[in-house]
């Protein structure tokens, strides 16, 4: 049996999300767990009402994103901890309104007018994996292990902790998306010697390089995952293949005209993205679509697209190139290259990291499950299960404060090991200052101007004193998944100042409590909601089957035994027709009972079908006498 409070691994990803857990009973070895109908992944997709009620997430909100663009939310991932500017390369592509809310965030507006933050969207996803992982376990599910992009600066981890909050899941760890896929290879690499691996994660909206230090246990308590460094591009991944597809299949000129609606929009994108799949096993494939009501054909063949993807190709190279130097290290020292995410099952990119890193790529797990399986792995290790494997990370980015003229003083570099702590010392420009503005930056740049803010406060009080002489000690704390808290003492009067960095672009806590006291209130109502659906998908499949064999059966059926049939699938297909109407009119008891009343009337009908298609034979013809 599983543990009472388990952690699972959860890869909240841009195309699909996975939750996985490393069961003791199962020797620790980590698996996907599926939903009820067998599917490891669920669609990071998510379709609203117009008043902002959930009403579907994964299979079903995708399948039907074309019928409601305007409130099917995906691709959210590339909203989070961003603004509006950020993500303004994006927005023509998205089939849904995005506004600037507080703080300058990127929203979502839904027809009706009700506003949604990215980290909302990400929690409904988060709330159905935690209930896939409780019902798998047979336990409520409260931790999780979380991954999120190696590039992924402060404001988008922060906003990754936020959504799990609302989820209801206790975020133990953040681990970036790299050094969990090399924890799942590790768990079965058979070498006893140190190796250098890059991880290659190339997924949906993001792509991240990451170098990895892997030393055996051998002579040491676990096997030892150092990452030496990282780097990549928030805005770089499978998504943008779907948008080079849309560019080319409408003339530049028409590629976002008023006679291409959302809904056609966002039914050619899902064409894009399928096109792009079948042509990484077949040479050509024909895409139809409509645009201003007209059909329109077009054949894309393999050699087109990857003529698009040459430059896309390149910006991960050149990704690799950099974390390679910061790492000091040549192509030809790295002994395995991992491949992770969906779009790495693009021949021309395998081809192009075999050439260069001069290596064949590594691709024994699957690419869209290795990252929740590494995840897995860490929660397990989290949780106290296993100690066989020791995993350090980096900050992606350099952290530091504004200084006079708007330069930028750097207290924590670009690829330090966390957790970990730095001091500088500073002092005031000018006479009489009794406070102390602190300006918390994120990048590469020397200008605060080119870096990313990550919020300001100010420490009051100071004495007045001349220029220079305040001694000013500012720390900053990075813990294990890379979260940032800032303090500052002046210390000749002992003022201090403490603060977890609240991103620009992130929620304040009040938002994030009010969120989370939503989730709780309407707790009852989602879960009710959610069971309608379920009743409503599986009852649509029993009415469909019972249909078809009385149809098909025919008098082989007793009239008495059809009549008290016909009756229950009516009753049935009523409570269908009004749940979709509006699931609040619906008991769901009452549902769930009508269905189990009819499973339980068809068990003969089981029978005589299987008898029947005995009696016939093959092809309908009598058995041999």
């Amino acid at each position: 049996m599983p543990e009472s409070d388990p952690i699972v691994g959860i890869d909240l990803g841009t195309t699909n999300s996975l939750v996985a857990y490393a069961d003791p009973a199962r020797g620790l070895s980590p698996c996907i767990l599926p939903d009820a109908e067998g599917r490891p992944l669920l669609p990071s997709v998510v379709r609203y009402s117009a008043e902002g009620r959930t009403e579907s997430i994964g299979h079903d909100a995708r399948e039907h994103a074309a019928d409601f663009p305007q409130r099917t939310i995906a691709s959210i991932k590339r909203l989070m901890g961003r603004s509006r500017r950020d993500a303004a390369a994006d927005l023509p592509y998205l089939s849904y309104e995005v506004i600037e809310g507080p703080n300058a965030t990127a929203r979502v507006r839904l027809p009706g007018g009700h506003v949604l933050s990215p980290q909302e969207v990400s929690a409904a996803i988060l709330s159905a994996l935690r209930e896939r992982a409780s019902r798998a376990l047979g336990c409520k599910v409260r931790r999780a292990v979380i991954t999120v992009p190696a590039y992924f600066d402060d404001a988008q981890r922060q906003a990754t902790r936020d959504a799990a909050r609302i989820a209801g899941l206790e975020a133990v760890r953040i681990v970036n998306e790299p050094t969990a896929a090399a924890l799942a290879y590790g768990i079965g690499l058979t070498t006893k010697k140190p190796e250098t691996v890059a991880v290659f994660d190339l997924g949906g909206g993001t792509f991240d390089l990451s170098i990895l230090s892997v030393i055996p246990a051998e002579g040491a308590d676990a096997d030892f995952f150092q990452v030496l460094s990282t780097a990549g591009d928030t805005h770089l991944g499978g998504d943008d293949i779907d948008q080079m597809l849309v560019q080319h299949l409408l003339p530049t000129e028409q590629a976002h005209a008023p006679s291409m609606t959302a809904s056609e929009l966002q039914n050619l994108r899902a064409q894009a993205e399928r096109a792009k799949i079948i042509l990484s096993d077949h040479d050509s494939t024909e895409i139809a679509f409509i645009q201003g009501g007209a059909e329109r054909r077009r054949t894309i063949t393999r050699e087109q697209l990857e003529s698009f993807l040459s430059s896309w190709i390149d910006r991960a190279i050149d990704c690799c190139r950099r974390a390679l130097r910061d790492a000091k290290l040549a192509p030809t020292d790295i002994s395995k290259v991992i491949m992770v995410g969906g779009s790495t099952r693009i021949p021309l990119v395998r081809r192009r990291v075999g050439e260069f890193f001069g290596t064949m790529p590594y691709t024994a797990l699957d690419p869209d499950q290795v990252v929740a399986l590494g995840a897995a792995v860490q929660a397990s290790i989290m949780a106290g299960l296993r100690g066989d494997a020791l995993l350090l990370d980096v900050i992606p980015l350099s952290l530091g404060i504004e200084t006079v003229g708007g330069a930028v003083a750097k207290i924590i570099v670009r690829n330090t090991t966390v957790p970990a702590r730095a001091t500088e010392m500073f002092s005031t420009s000018v006479d009489g200052q009794t406070s102390i503005k602190l300006h918390v930056l994120q990048g590469e740049r020397e200008m605060a101007s080119d870096c990313r803010s990550l919020g300001v406060f100010h420490l009051r009080g100071i004495p007045p004193m001349p220029a220079g002489i305040p001694q000013l000690q500012v720390e900053f704390l990075i813990d294990a998944s890379g979260v940032l808290t800032v303090s500052a003492i002046e210390r000749r009067s002992g003022k201090r100042a403490d603060l977890q960095v609240v991103p620009n672009h992130g929620l304040t806590a009040e938002e994030v409590d009010r969120m989370e006291r939503d989730s709780l209130t309407h707790a009852r109502e989602d879960m009710t909601r959610h069971r309608i659906v379920d009743l409503i998908a599986n009852s649509r499949l029993d009415v469909k089957w019972i249909r078809d064999r009385l149809d098909k059966l025919g008098d082989a059926i007793p009239p008495d035994y059809a009549a008290q049939l016909r009756s229950r699938l009516d009753a049935l297909a009523a409570l269908i027709a009004a749940a979709e109407r509006d699931w609040t009119t619906v008991d769901p008891n009452a549902f769930h009972a009508a269905k189990e009343s009819l499973d339980r009337e068809s068990v003969r009908l089981h029978e005589i079908s299987i008898a029947e298609s005995l009696r016939r034979g093959p092809a309908g013809s009598s058995p041999p006498g």
